[in-house]
């Protein structure tokens, strides 16, 4: 899996630059972490899954978890 490729072609699609997507996915995944739903937690015990070196994970390390877990429960594994 290619990050840069990925994040170019949202870029492009979008009709952004790519340093614009990242920063846009930062915000996001930042204000999800901080701000989970009152859900009982269930939110907040799927996102301490999400492997990240710091305390909340950057776009790069959220995508790899995500496309882990679809190949997971589609049965390739890769």
């Amino acid at each position: 899996m290619n990050m840069r490729k990925i994040l170019r072609s949202v870029a492009r699609a979008n009709g952004v630059t790519v340093k614009e997507v990242r920063e846009e996915m930062q915000k996001s995944i930042t204000e999800a972490w901080k701000n989970p739903p009152e859900d009982g937690g269930v939110t907040a015990a799927y996102q301490r899954r999400v492997p990240c070196v710091g305390e909340i994970p950057t776009p790069e390390e959220l995508i790899r978890y995500a496309v882990k877990e679809i190949q997971t429960q589609r049965g390739t594994g890769r």
